[in-house]
């Protein structure tokens, strides 16, 4: 009786799919607009049936005849994977809700992708396309990952240490060569959770309108991709969902994210160019990149570069965004071992609040590994600028960590705002300029520069502060230019050095301050017009 069953509904859907070719030929060939929809085609729009099969083959016929419009009206669809086609549009309409099946075995066979910056070939995202152009989404509709049985999974074998699966089998069928010399993706076990959304290779990609929930993996992911628009979309993913990331460019040029709204359990913008070896080699950076007017609440991250950067992320403007309760606002982070250099950024206009931890974040630690000497592993980060930022109500205001190798360099930040439990920490930066710095924090160091060269602090100003405070703490530092501070609070100290070398003062203000300076025997230490 089922067999019976399964042969009338494909027999059904063969009918439908045989009269869907013959309309669309017949309304191209009469020079009709190419829309269609799918429901005139028998989607159910109940959710009961996956409709994949309808979707996927009025893809496949538009696409051989010049292309056109998916139209999906509202209604709950269950579906598989969906493959895009060059020159297709899936519109959406209000109220259009796309359930994605869990069944992993829908989203066989496995397709040519990229996780976490490495080249796969793994599970078919529930959207996928590759080597494709003129490509959009677009419209009112939900896209529902349902991506809970993907994480338990993932959790069950990653925490027991499944292995011998079908799937796992299958993966290292499929990637024979690359286990062989990658060291990362063993240690996932050989299951890849896809991305809900994967171009791969594609040109003129536009994302609009349309909302995405519990991905299996990271959500919104074009890679190789060109001549990106994603604007005006919302992405709603779980607190305590694994990895579910936001919008992750990979080594994609000429990206374009606006007016986005996005609370997820893991970054919420992250911009990545490939991992260690494999992106280096891959050499395709992540460059020509704008976000802007775009809320983020809760994540990891705001707005992320890193940690995968081995091929270069340069040229990128992050401007008008309000980021609250996330772990950190903007994160910059690299390790040893990935290379690559991160350059020509400018944040600016962002309001920060309720930050778990740093408002701003500049790592080149973020594991830990043993000193080494310079090569094409040390990552380099150069000609950064921060630019009208608030943050209030965040553990720490600004931190830098550069390598005992390489220094962070060329950075800058000025006009800010700064409420927080801890001030500025840097480690390790070179040419770095702190300019018009507001803070009010009960840290008895607000300002801690260590291994820093070639400073200018101008314009700070410490309210609210604690008894014995010390403004500014140096140590290890040479060429360090401190002006046009204005210090009426009062505070212990103005500036506490250790083992430091050519300090200059010049043109600051302090009736607030006990004492100027503080520490041990002075090296070239120059103080001009100032007034305490």
């Amino acid at each position: 009786m089922k067999l019976n069953s399964f042969k009338n509904a494909s027999q059904k859907l063969a009918g439908i799919l045989l009269l869907a070719v013959l309309f669309l030929n017949s309304n191209i060939s009469k020079g009709q607009n190419s829309t269609v929809n799918i429901a005139d085609f028998g989607a159910d729009r109940t959710g009961n049936e996956n409709c994949a099969g309808i979707i996927n083959q009025l893809i496949d016929s538009l696409a051989s005849n010049s292309g056109g419009t998916v139209f999906i009206p509202s209604g709950t669809y269950s579906c598989g994977p969906i493959f895009m086609k060059s020159n297709i549009t899936l519109l959406t309409d209000n109220g259009a809700i796309i359930n994605f099946i869990d069944d992993f075995d829908a989203y066989l066979p496995m397709v040519t992708s990229q996780w976490e910056g490495v080249r796969v070939k793994t599970f078919a995202s529930q959207i996928y396309a590759i080597d494709a152009s003129n490509i959009a989404i677009k419209g009112q509709g939900h896209f529902e990952g349902h991506g809970k049985k993907w994480w338990d999974f993932w959790y069950k074998v990653s925490r027991e240490k499944v292995t011998g699966t079908k799937w796992q089998e299958l993966f290292i069928n499929e990637n024979k060569d690359l286990l062989e010399r990658n060291d990362y993706i063993p240690k996932m076990h050989n299951f890849l959770r896809p991305a809900m959304v994967m171009f791969y290779n594609c040109n003129r990609i536009t994302i609009e309108g349309v909302s995405f929930s519990n991905p299996p993996f990271w959500t919104i992911v074009p890679t190789y991709c060109e001549n990106v628009t994603i604007h005006n979309i919302t992405i709603n993913n779980p607190g305590d969902s694994p990895n579910t990331d936001g919008i992750d460019p990979c080594s994609c040029r000429n990206v374009r994210i606006s007016d986005c709204h996005i609370t997820v359990g893991d970054d919420c913008i992250v911009l990545k160019s490939g991992r260690d070896i494999d992106g280096r080699e891959a050499a395709m950076p992540t460059e020509n990149i704008t976000i802007t007017n775009c809320t983020m609440l809760n994540g990891h991250g705001g707005v992320v570069l890193g940690s995968e950067m081995s091929g270069d992320i340069r040229r990128v403007t992050i401007s008008n965004c309000v980021f609250e309760g996330t772990d950190r606002g903007i994160r910059i982070k690299s390790m040893r071992g990935r290379g690559g250099i991160i350059e020509d950024v400018r944040v600016s206009n962002i309001v920060m609040r309720d930050i778990v931890r740093e408002g701003i974040m500049i790592n080149m630690r973020y594991h830990e590994t043993p000193v080494e000497e310079l090569s094409e592993r040390t990552p380099l980060y150069r000609n950064i600028h921060f630019s009208n930022i608030n943050i209030t109500d965040a553990k720490h205001g600004i931190a830098i960590y550069g390598l005992e190798e390489r220094s962070v360099e060329q950075v800058s930040f000025t006009d800010m705002f700064i409420q927080t439990e801890k001030g500025i920490w840097a480690h390790y930066a070179n040419n770095v300029i702190f300019d018009n710095i507001r803070l009010i924090t009960p840290s008895l160091s607000p300002i801690h520069l260590d291994k820093c060269n070639n400073i200018v602090l101008k314009g700070i100003q410490l309210h609210d502060s604690q008894e014995g405070t010390s403004v500014i703490e140096i140590d290890n530092c040479q060429q360090v230019k401190i002006s046009d501070c204005f210090q009426i609070q009062p505070v212990e100290t103005f500036l506490k050095y250790k083992q430091c070398e050519k300090i200059y003062l010049t043109n600051n203000i302090l009736p607030g301050v006990k004492k100027v300076l503080m520490g041990d025997k002075p090296k070239s230490i120059y103080q001009f017009n100032n007034i305490q």
